[in-house]
């Protein structure tokens, strides 16, 4: 049975109304994995359910789906070298994203409490010698053909703009070049001599050039050789006795050479080209910070130390060393604010002049630096590149993808460009460039179902490489822009891959939050994984993020309960609802409630219907952070009133002189009551004459209640009222859209398919509507409110 369930795949979400599916995961994920697996796989026991478990996907009821690096590249030192994988964290979700990601790190094994009960209590099978050596050398090829399309899949290259020009090599440690390799017995010649000659300077230099070009498998041995450290201690205690182009040959040599970044060797040159960097040249200066970031190693005090250099040189900066300087900027993470205006100018200066490579290296330095650049500066950049983005290669692109992300740049030629030239490199470009292109369509809004489906077609294959990052990216581009993709694969796969990627969520709860927010928008809700994210354990883990993400948290538990009656698993505690309530309602009352296109048509509804009670701004959902404005209607069209904030006392009577006569006491004492009150009067002056029915109080369809009619008993707030119609009127504007259109974003339709549910009928009081006629008469605005409050179809239907 367990073979049989090795071959399993992960199902496709069911599309049929109120259905469920369940499934199995693999074998290989549940018991039956070696120790040695687990220990190799952090967390991969949390991921996958045994033979007796199941993963439930609800479907809610009644829906028509309607849906929308890093220098994620490999340098080499040594055979290959890594490159900081978190490179675009904070900035493409600075505006748009619910978490914005960091770098995948190590993790210890998840702990028990990663998985369902039934897990953990699930018995383990017997075991089988032979069943053992199946799963094993299932395993074993499973890894080396991952291995091999990871290899296929490697990230792409961010120094490839240093090869458009040689000017480039003097300024930068490159590796590529073509080097006679010496024989391995040559290392150990050398390594023998090490004890027994003195070491001068020249010597020691030779010494280790020699060395970094032997065989790849000969150099990984040296880092653990005594001898090596021997001529590395030697070094050290020579390294004021070097010359300065030595001391570089040496820490060049450290590169193939692969020397740990913590190396005695590598903190003494570091101290020492701190202390004569003001006496070398920036050239030299550049190519050492280059050195630094191939051998991965943070070196502050000294790119202090050239950025201010740099500062003082400004006008002496060549085309190539501006280029490579704003790389070192990128890659050390930090922006110098006195340079900003000095980078401006000097892009402006030779923007015509940049290959396309070099404009995709100086955006991804400044988006790794977070750095600030004007609207114009970006706006020319983007001009370039959109009339010549097809001879542009598809990572230079990716990163001018990025800093107009955070720019927030609408630049509508470059993106209907990129619509056109971008879906058929797709299937070619590496899983963190298609995230990347997906991410910017969402942050910008910008619609483009060609680029979607493109999308959506090409990841299933390529999920695999996807980190929790980027699986969460995925979701939340397609459900932020409305998009579903047309094939299911798209969502099993990346489900099934946030499955496998659960034990880093403990870590990372900006990444599962982000995830199932997008699938919620599409109406897909995980049961298994919506538990996880719901436990204590996890909400605990969410108040240690940097990222605020109580909202997020609120709109998936909220959407959970009105979306999900048969969800069984773990919810908000109402505390915590209440405390996330109470905050967004007071956002709301600060920045929402007071717009003046909300204010408006408030005060208009408040005339047209008789009054503030029949009329009320507030969220009926707040989880989903937009304002309604909800009025009640009988029936037969009679507006009711409902919003009385002095429960008690809804109506004071004011002190209007009346005398105190003996008709007055009589018809007091017998309840006569055939003369209209105060009070009548004053709300009969409110309502128009000719909305007001006849004589006898009976109201016209589309009529506010009238002086003469029966006094209808105040409902309480939440309680619905028997033949009562409840309207949640939705007063737009342009970010609740994608870019240039009236496709409603994912959140909104979110919000609008819960009112539903709820029993509310949504009228649309859209954007392109209401604020051209917010400068017409008020017999127009007027007009058009009681149109879309009174409309005879809405009645009818609801």
């Amino acid at each position: 049975m367990a073979t049989v369930l090795m071959c399993r795949r992960f199902p496709r979400l069911s599309r049929v109304t109120a259905f469920s599916t369940t499934a199995k995961r693999k074998a290989e994920r549940g018991s039956s994995k070696s120790k040695k697996e687990k220990q190799d796989k952090p967390g991969a026991a949390n991921t996958g359910t045994e033979s007796g478990a199941t993963i439930q996907l609800l479907k809610p009821q009644d829906y028509r789906v309607l849906y929308n690096p890093a220098a994620y590249a490999k340098g080499r030192a040594g055979s290959q070298q890594r490159v900081d994988r978190g490179s675009s964290q904070a900035l493409g979700d600075t505006f748009t994203d619910p978490g914005t990601s960091q770098a995948p790190q190590t993790f210890p094994a998840a702990s028990s409490q990663a998985l369902p009960p039934v897990r953990n209590a699930l018995p383990k099978p017997k075991s089988s010698t032979l069943l053992e050596q199946t799963i094993l050398a299932t395993l074993c090829k499973e890894e080396a053909e991952k291995e091999k399309r990871e290899m296929h899949d490697s990230k792409e290259d961010p120094r490839m703009f240093q090869k458009g020009r040689p000017e480039y090599r003097s300024l930068s440690c490159d590796n590529t070049e073509p080097a006679q390799t010496l024989p391995a017995e040559e290392g150990d010649s050398i390594l023998q001599s090490v004890a027994g000659c003195e070491g001068s300077p020249g010597i020691l230099t030779d010494y280790f050039c020699k060395l970094s070009r032997l065989p790849a498998e000969r150099r990984a041995e040296l880092v653990s050789d005594a001898r090596f450290d021997a001529l590395c201690h030697r070094a050290v205690t020579a390294i004021r006795l070097f010359s300065t182009p030595d001391l570089i040959q040496i820490l060049k040599a450290c590169v193939p050479l692969a020397v740990p970044a913590s190396h005695p060797l590598l903190d003494a040159c570091e101290a020492e080209f701190c202390r004569r960097a003001w006496d070398m040249g920036l050239e030299q200066l550049l190519l050492v910070a280059d050195c630094w970031r191939c051998l991965e190693r943070s070196v502050p005090s000294y790119l202090g130390i050239l950025f201010s250099y740099a500062n003082l040189h400004w006008k002496d900066l060549t085309l190539p060393q501006f280029v490579q300087l704003l790389y070192i900027i990128g890659e050390g993470r930090r922006s110098p604010a006195d340079l900003a205006q000095k980078v401006e100018s000097t892009i402006l200066k030779h923007l015509d002049a940049f290959t396309l490579e070099e404009l995709g290296a100086i955006c991804l330095g400044l988006f790794k630096s977070l750095s600030d650049i004007s609207d114009h500066v970006m706006r020319r950049i983007a001009d370039r590149v959109s009339l010549q983005m097809e001879d542009m290669s598809t990572y230079a692109l990716v990163n001018v993808l990025k800093m107009l992300r955070y720019t927030r740049m609408d630049h509508l030629p470059l993106m209907r460009e990129l619509g056109k030239v971008i879906p058929a490199r797709i299937p070619a470009t590496n899983i963190q460039g298609i995230m990347h292109i997906s991410l910017t369509y969402s942050a910008l809004h910008f619609f483009n179902e060609d680029v979607l489906a493109a999308v959506a077609a090409s990841l299933p294959s390529k999920v695999s490489y996807c980190r929790s990052k980027d699986a969460a990216k995925f979701l939340w581009s397609f459900g932020c822009l409305d998009y579903e993709a047309p094939n299911e694969e798209f969502y099993s796969s990346l489900i099934k891959q946030l499955h496998a990627k659960l034990h880093e969520f403990s870590k990372f709860p900006e990444h599962l939050l982000t995830a199932l927010l997008g699938l919620a928008f599409v109406k897909r809700f995980p049961e298994e994984l919506i538990d996880f994210a719901l436990r204590e354990e996890f909400i605990q883990k969410t108040r240690g993020s940097k990222y605020d993400l109580n909202k997020d948290l609120f709109t998936l538990g909220k959407s959970v309960e009105i979306e999900c009656p048969t969800y069984q698993g773990s919810r908000l505690p109402p505390q915590l609802c209440q405390e996330f309530t109470e905050m967004v309602l007071s956002f709301a009352e600060r920045e929402i409630y007071i717009r003046p296109e909300i204010l408006e048509a408030t005060s208009l509804l408040e005339s047209m219907l008789g009054g503030p009670e029949y009329v009320k701004n507030h969220m009926i959902l707040p989880h989903t952070r937009s304002s309604d404005l909800e009025v009640r209607l009988a029936t037969d069209g009679c507006p009711i009133p409902f919003n009385f904030k002095d429960p008690v006392a809804p109506k004071k009577l004011k002190d209007m002189g009346v005398s105190l006569t003996d008709d007055l006491m009589s018809q007091l004492i017998q309840g006569g009551a055939h003369s209209p009150s105060p009070m009548d009067v004053g709300n009969e002056a409110r309502i128009p004459r000719q909305e007001r029915g006849n004589a006898a109080g009976t109201p016209c369809l589309g009529g506010a209640l009238t002086a003469g009619a029966k006094s209808q008993a105040e409902p309480e707030p939440g309680r619905w009222q028997p033949r009562e119609v409840r309207l949640a009127l939705q007063v737009s504007n342009r970010n609740h859209f994608c870019y240039g259109s009236k496709r409603l974003l994912g959140l909104h339709c979110l919000k609008r398919r819960q009112l539903r549910l709820l029993g509310y009928v949504v009228v649309e009081i859209p954007f392109w509507e209401w604020f051209p006629l917010l400068k017409r008469t008020r017999s127009e605005k007027l007009s058009y409110l009681h149109y879309k409050v009174f409309c005879p179809a809405l009645l009818t239907r609801a």
